[in-house]
């Protein structure tokens, strides 16, 4: 059975370590952005190649796919998962607009993840 869930804290250099069973998901690299709500969102480099990218592109005179593209790419890093210790930076704004300080809870949503400040973070 896939895992769909983890918490854990962020070391600090602000860097989120990744399951060890999870690690060959993001192989490809990680992309996080800023979520919809008070969280983040965490691809795959290679779902957000293929999947993301694509539904970003839409109808050029769309508002509202201009509006996903202002909040997904404002603050969106890129980088490659460190394979060997299943790590990568957050980047200081990205912790800010989520509200994260330490202790973060991740719940797969789909092809993607949702990374919560635990204190946030619903059951």
């Amino acid at each position: 059975m896939a895992k769909d869930y983890f918490q854990r804290r962020l070391d600090d250099k602000r860097r989120l370590t990744i399951p060890s069973e999870l690690r060959e998901e993001f192989a490809s690299g990680v992309v996080v952005t800023p979520g919809f709500g008070k969280y983040l969102h965490l691809y795959s480099v290679e779902v957000w190649n293929h999947i993301v990218e694509p539904a970003l592109r839409g109808d050029i005179l769309d508002e509202s796919v201009g509006d996903k593209n202002v909040k997904l790419r404002m603050g969106k890093i890129e980088s490659n998962l460190d394979l060997k210790q299943g790590r990568f930076t957050l980047e200081n704004n990205l912790l800010e607009y989520a509200g994260i300080s330490k202790e973060v809870v991740a719940v797969r949503t789909g092809q993607y993840w949702r990374i919560i400040a635990a204190e946030y973070a619903t059951t």
